[in-house]
């Protein structure tokens, strides 16, 4: 049974964290994994930016790495990918004025297929319109906005993980190893549908 394909939509100033960490993870993991940022070609990087938790009212924020990207956005076809993952960061807040990644995201939703969104991720669910009525983890300043767009907040520890159908959600990266299990349980259960369905 081949491994998912998965499409992760990045852009500048994502969380460092967020996108190398599942990128890495999954492709050890024998997943294929995309990373694509509208605007920009394979071999070229996005800059990366550290959120950390130091007693502040908020998350502090640093210049992180840059991250190359290993496919084209203008190339891609959702259809062509299994499974979505939307990492944090400052990138959701400008690709949600994107109509191509809106309707990158939605597909993955009408599709049923597996979603993967951490922290500021929600921001990009939330301008998709594919929240309503569904439980939703998210960096806490992005209640407003889940819970604006129909979704139910939920209010988990910042190192814990929820899944809701198809969708998996997170706080941040301090949820990596919950995040990422329950996405790949996910990723499992569609591949062993596919495969007694086939």
């Amino acid at each position: 049974m081949p491994a998912a394909k998965i499409l992760m939509i990045t852009g500048d100033f994502t969380e460092d964290y967020e996108t190398m960490v599942p990128f890495q993870t999954l492709l050890a993991c024998d997943y294929t994994v995309h990373a694509v940022c509208p605007g920009k070609n394979a071999g070229e990087t996005v800059a990366t930016a550290i959120h950390d938790f130091e007693g502040d009212q908020t998350y502090s924020e640093k210049r992180g790495h840059n991250f190359a990207l290993n496919a084209t956005f203008a190339s891609i076809r959702a259809e062509d990918y299994d499974a979505l993952v939307i990492p944090g960061g400052r990138a959701p807040e400008y690709l949600r004025l994107n109509p191509d990644v809106i309707k990158a995201v939605q597909h993955f939703f009408e599709a049923g297929k597996p979603v993967a969104a951490i922290c500021h991720g929600a921001q990009l669910l939330a301008a998709a319109g594919v929240l309503k009525g569904r439980t939703c983890s998210a960096y806490p300043a992005c209640r407003p906005e889940v819970e604006l767009a129909g979704g139910i907040y939920a209010d988990i520890a910042i190192n814990d993980a929820v899944a809701d159908g198809n969708l998996v959600t997170a706080p941040a990266w301090p949820a990596h190893p919950s995040w990422l299990r329950q996405f790949m349980a996910l990723l499992d259960a569609a591949a062993l549908s596919e495969a007694n369905a086939a």
